[in-house]
């Protein structure tokens, strides 16, 4: 299929139905990608071409996306099909024995998995860069840089056309990070939106939701409609949807009352690349008919962040645990200093002050509700605080991060790179990432969007109508050489 690479999977998916093309034949079309792109951007973890074939020669699903290429990330959306590394070198790569809640909805609606996107080991941090995959994963739109942290992986396949969408997650940014780096859409839902059952009640405190990354809002919409729902014996249930994600696309256009932040929470500077985006977003929102104000809300994030980095650590060594069960000692010697350090740091950490850590995050999240209470809609901010960082700035192997706490909120850490997407996996607020910005190179730089608890539908609704006022669609990373 000669011109796989210019369709959503919303298109793709027409296409079949159309009978214009196989899934075979997209199928084929994907992997010869993934064989141009590989060994430029290393951003698959593993393919399984068979097990790809299996399902379309078994008859796929009659669903909204059938034979659509897909691409689950090395972390979540758990199955006995594709086995899961969590980007280490550990243990063996774990192959589950029942499939997830959402792996069982996404094969339901017609998809063809074919393989893993490469993460950081554990799913920490704002790179792609373990060591289990041999090599960093790279941005196409600048091989030097990273494609983010830590759905990496998923941002470079899609964002090179490997496949339109991808599985990804975020507990910490690690949607609308690599989204912001590799110029696509990614929508953190509101929390307990989309399940996490049957291997996990929450992830970090529930500050960890599923999701995806594409490059059309109607992609993220369908897919969201897809994947959304509480399955059986959830811990939490979000806030029903006044309709679907995709009826919000074509929802009634109101004016709205939009908060822009083109600095830090304290009002300190970001890049000026990153602020201009948030500038030039808010005079597009002006000229969509939208109330727009500069606002800096009062959010205290300095304990906020530290809370998010205790029960991080304690995530880390739970899973760790959970392999030395099972392969015994030893395999605490193969991670990676992060991992090694985020360990560390659990292991000082008592029951107690796991609880008030919680208790910090669900006290955050009142407040950042409060932002939205005196009739604000919609906080807009940079997705980053700068430009897609270097490969290596972040590596997982630097001493220096064997202090956890420094490697997240030091100077110069994490936290100062991406102060704006964690604030709202602390509070639950659905938040999304779009492309809306490029410096001059063509390197893409996101603005962030976030909406009041529950209102996804309003998220979406403002996002389609920012890509029809300012489309992205036709941007595409050079072809590496």
């Amino acid at each position: 299929m000669t011109d796989y690479a210019s369709y959503d999977a919303t298109g793709l998916a027409a296409v079949v139905a159309r009978g214009e093309a196989t899934p075979d034949e997209l199928l084929d079309a994907a992997l010869e990608a993934a064989e141009a792109w590989q060994p430029h951007i290393n951003a698959l973890a593993f393919r399984d071409e068979g097990r790809a074939r299996e399902m379309i020669d078994a008859g796929l699903p009659d669903g909204p996306l059938t034979g659509v290429p897909f691409l689950l990330k090395d972390s979540g959306c758990e199955t006995p099909d594709f086995p899961i590394s969590t980007g280490s070198r550990i243990a063996p790569p774990v192959r589950y024995a029942r499939h997830s809640s959402v792996y069982e909805r996404l094969r339901a609606a017609g998809l063809v998995p074919f393989g893993r996107t490469t993460a950081p080991e554990g799913a920490v941090g704002p790179v792609t860069e373990a060591a289990a995959y041999g090599g960093p994963t790279r941005n196409p739109w600048d091989l030097s840089r990273t494609p983010g942290g830590s759905s990496g992986g998923s941002g470079a396949a899609v964002a090179a056309r490997v496949v339109p969408a991808a599985h990804a997650s975020d507990g910490g940014g690690s949607i609308r990070m690599p989204a912001a780096c590799c110029g696509l859409v990614g929508m953190k839902a509101t929390r307990a939106r989309i399940p996490d059952g049957p291997y996990a009640g929450e992830g970090w405190g529930g500050m960890a939701i599923e999701g995806v990354l594409t490059r059309s809002v109607r992609d993220t919409a369908l897919l969201l409609d897809i994947m959304s729902g509480p399955d059986a014996g959830a811990p939490y249930v979000a806030p029903p949807l006044r309709a679907s994600f995709r009826a919000a696309l074509d929802a009634p256009d109101a004016p709205l009352r939009i908060g822009l932040c083109p600095t830090r929470f304290d009002g300190g500077p970001v890049d000026p690349v990153c602020a201009e985006a948030v500038t030039r977003t808010g005079r597009l929102l002006e000229e969509m008919g939208h109330h727009v104000e500069e606002i800096r809300p009062d959010l205290p994030m300095d304990a906020m962040m530290l809370a998010w980095t205790r029960i991080v650590a304690c995530g880390t060594e739970s899973w760790v645990r959970a392999v030395e069960r099972k392969h015994g000692a030893g395999v605490r010697d193969k991670l990676e200093t992060v991992a090694r350090g985020a360990c560390a740091l659990a292991r000082s950490i008592d029951g107690p002050m796991y609880l008030d850590a919680v208790n910090t995050v669900h006290d955050f999240g009142r407040k950042a509700d409060a932002i939205f209470a005196d009739g604000l809609d919609i906080l807009v901010t940079p997705t980053m605080a700068e430009p897609p960082a270097k490969i290596g700035r972040f590596a997982h192997s630097r001493p220096e991060f064997g202090d956890f706490v420094h490697y997240r909120t030091g100077e110069g850490g994490v936290f100062d790179y991406s102060p704006f997407v964690v604030a709202f996996n602390a509070s639950g607020q659905p938040a999304l990432s779009l492309p809306l910005h490029r410096m001059e190179d063509g390197l893409p730089i996101g603005v962030h969007l976030a909406a009041r608890f529950g209102e996804d539908e309003r998220l979406i609704t403002l996002a389609a109508r920012l890509e029809e006022a300012a489309p992205w669609a036709d941007h595409r990373p050079p072809v590496p050489a």
